[in-house]
């Protein structure tokens, strides 16, 4: 029987990537008074699921990052893995 794992994703762009929407954050906050010296905007998935084990919600994992959840031209990812119960 399947176990259900809640797999967290965590996107962001490779350094030397422009990031306009944190570019335009980081001005936002200056213009509050906040002495920012720089914002880079990352994605966050939560993506609850089912695998036979932990070694294959991994692989599901990997697999989802490289066929749709990240570019890997201009994005590194990590993620946290939970069974849950």
């Amino acid at each position: 029987m399947p176990n259900r794992y809640l797999a967290r994703v965590y996107v962001r762009l490779k350094p030397g990537y422009s990031d306009p929407e944190g570019e335009t954050t980081a001005r936002a906050l200056r213009g509050l008074g906040y002495n920012v010296e720089d914002v880079r905007v990352s994605k966050v998935y939560e993506i609850l699921f089912e695998a036979e084990g932990r070694s294959e919600a991994g692989e599901l994992v990997e697999e989802m990052c490289r066929r749709l959840l990240t570019n890997p031209t201009k994005d590194d990812y990590t993620y946290e893995l939970r069974e849950m119960e």
